[in-house]
């Protein structure tokens, strides 16, 4: 929004029900999309299977989680970590920018800010050798790498 601020000398905002409605109803579909990224990226990146994907929502937490019990590399994990970033966050927040919609803009935001959990792991993982291999907790936002040698597929 700074950047309308900036570019355009200013943005303006009508608030309706209606309005609220749709962000609200926007800002559901895209968390929504962002775990669905994950898995996306689970599969993609990792080769994890459709059905070894779980995704689901912790109210006690207010979370919304994308998981998995397969092992990944860190490299691959790391990839995943980031996919929702760029495609329920930098993207949306490039269209609105184009498209002078600041509730597209403040959408993207959220989305941004919600990822930071997943940044948080992914400079915790860059640490590591790509090699690595992960495996994500089923109950927290919580993961647990180990040496290669260590493991068995």
């Amino acid at each position: 929004m700074i950047a309308l601020v900036v570019l355009k000398g200013g943005i303006a905002f009508t608030f309706t029900i209606w309005t609220l409605l749709g962000f609200i109803i926007s800002y559901i579909v895209l968390i929504v999309l962002h775990e669905f990224f994950h898995l996306l990226g689970f599969w993609l990146f990792g080769k994890v299977p459709w059905k070894s994907m779980i995704v689901g929502v912790n109210l006690k937490m207010g979370i919304a989680y994308a998981t998995t019990d397969k092992l990944m590399t860190n490299k691959a994990i790391r990839k995943a970590l980031l996919l929702p970033f760029w495609t329920t966050g930098v993207v949306p927040a490039l269209f609105g920018l184009f498209l002078e919609n600041g509730m597209l803009i403040g959408l993207a935001a959220l989305l941004i800010g919600g990822a930071a959990g997943d940044f948080a792991m992914y400079k915790e993982l860059k640490k590591l050798p790509d090699d690595w291999v992960v495996r994500d907790d089923p109950k927290m936002p919580r993961l647990y790498v180990y040496k290669p040698e260590r493991v068995y597929w």
